[in-house]
């Protein structure tokens, strides 16, 4: 039988994600932050679309509509432009004033340079390397040792331990390593006390002599045995040493209160800021959901381009052609940003009928649910809905969560329902922080205290819940003194 070539007509139904689709994909998994670049962004690419911050514009019957055509007609309104026409008075020498109430008028600071603004103030938070640099300029040093002082100062981790070989730093400087250990030594005097050490035990050391214990049982301990320190084996730190254990305890109790960590102090990492996308009250008996639209600017579409496209000005086919593609560009960006608000309400309006009690009564009371559960709810896709909740977060009466949290495994009773595995660890959290520290509770002990409670759970998950939490072992939780 040979090949032959022919055509033929074949009927298909296929999606096809149209841009509209992408782009509105692309928005409903967009953080807060990230849909304010994306909106600024296009804001400088296209200019059919104008913003104003929420509150410039008085709040009407229209502007307060969802739907995009009628959030569209109000573009057709005029609005009256309120402007300040009222001046300073130009009677008032302000430079003079500035410089006679200024703190820079003290005699000794009268002379400030031309391009120096002294109302302009920015502070940092000083860094490992910044503090430490500064101590070495302080210092009395040679030309061969700046290097080799930049070179170990730059190669130190945030919590403030060497990271480079010595070797190498010699390598790449030219200098013996004999030089290098001594400007290393140098370092390891500086503050805080303890770093710029290659281990935890030299660190300690470092520590310990400066506060005057250099060559002691305690050094000797941190010398030797920091891995039966880390095992809480006291017992063998004991024979080993031939001394009783109440000493090693009174060792122990010193060496806890050195810092294993000497840079962290100053670390220069900023906290994030958490800013909500849904505000959760309960008024009376129900809860109410409040879309955080605070910063969030509002597009409006340039009335000059609405003219051109309606022959009140005389443009070229070319131009009205670009004025027409920019404009519907600009219209599906708001009917994706106004869907994605949309379904970030919805969403989290069904996150509330499902997790009620758990807004009235804490995180004992949150419920297994699955992105299942809400997609039915709701009438959407599961995809859908793990885009809403990416990056997503609600302010509620238990605090900030994110929308991701309301989603989790359940765990199985004894009378056949169930709990959400986040209210298992927070119970596992609570008889944790409530044990004796002489005597911790196991984890079978764990699981003996919750099947108590009716809760079906096997020790593997006791084990890995607890590590979740950040909790260590009972062996490790131990305190002997």
């Amino acid at each position: 039988m040979g090949l032959q070539l022919r055509q033929s007509l074949k009927m298909t139904q296929q999606l096809v994600m149209t841009p509209q689709l992408q782009q509105a994909i692309k928005m409903l998994q967009l953080s807060r932050l990230e849909l304010e670049e994306t909106i600024l962004q296009e804001l400088e690419e296209n200019p059919v679309l104008e913003m104003e911050q929420a509150g410039d514009v008085p709040d009407s019957e229209d502007n307060t509509k969802t739907d995009l055509e009628k959030q569209l007609a109000t573009f057709e309104n005029d609005f009256k432009e309120v402007r300040v026409e009222e001046n300073a008075r130009a009677d008032i020498d302000w430079e003079a004033y500035l410089g006679e109430y200024s703190s820079y008028s003290a005699p000794n600071m009268r002379e400030i340079p031309d391009d120096v603004n002294p109302y302009d103030f920015i502070s940092t938070k000083t860094s490992l390397t910044d503090h430490l640099t500064w101590q070495w300029n302080l210092s009395k040093t040679t030309s061969v040792e700046d290097p080799i002082a930049d070179q170990i100062i730059g190669n130190l981790n945030e919590d403030g331990y060497l990271k480079a070989d010595l070797d190498e730093i010699a390598a790449l400087e030219d200098v013996s390593v004999d030089q290098v250990e001594q400007v290393l030594g140098r370092i390891q005097e500086f503050d805080p006390v303890g770093v710029a050490a290659r281990d935890l035990s030299e660190s300690l050391q470092i520590q310990l002599r400066q506060i005057g214990l250099g060559g002691s049982l305690v050094e000797k301990i941190v010398r030797d045995f920091i891995p039966e320190l880390e095992k809480k084996n006291y017992q063998k730190i004991a024979r080993e040493l031939k001394i009783n254990k109440e000493k090693v305890y009174e060792a122990v109790g010193i060496i806890l209160d050195l810092d294993p960590r000497p840079g962290s102090s100053y670390h220069t990492e900023e906290p994030e800021i958490i800013i909500p996308d849904v505000y959760i009250y309960k008024i009376g008996d129900d809860y109410t959901i409040v879309l955080n639209e605070d910063g969030l600017p509002r597009l409006w579409v340039n009335k000059y381009y609405r003219e051109v496209l309606t022959n009140q000005k005389v443009v070229s086919d070319k131009a009205k052609e670009y004025i027409q593609g920019k404009l519907r560009s600009a219209v599906w960006l708001i009917r994706s940003i106004h869907q994605r608000q949309r379904t970030i309400y919805r969403v989290s309006e069904s996150i509330c009928k499902f997790q009620r009690e758990f807004l009235d009564k804490g995180i004992a009371y949150l419920r297994p649910l699955v992105l299942r559960d809400v997609a039915a709810d709701v009438e959407m896709h599961e995809s859908t809905i793990s885009r809403v909740t990416s990056n997503k977060y609600a302010h509620t009466p238990q605090g900030i969560f994110e929308l991701k949290f309301f989603f989790n495994s359940s765990i199985s009773k004894f009378d056949g329902e169930s709990l959400a595995s986040e209210s298992v660890k927070d119970r596992i959290r609570r008889i944790i922080s409530a044990e004796d520290p002489l005597k911790p509770i196991s984890d079978q002990r764990i699981v003996e205290i919750l099947r108590g409670s009716n809760i079906d759970i096997a020790r593997r998950t006791v084990a890995k819940y607890r590590e979740m939490l950040g909790i260590l072992s009972s062996s490790k939780r131990k305190k002997f003194f």
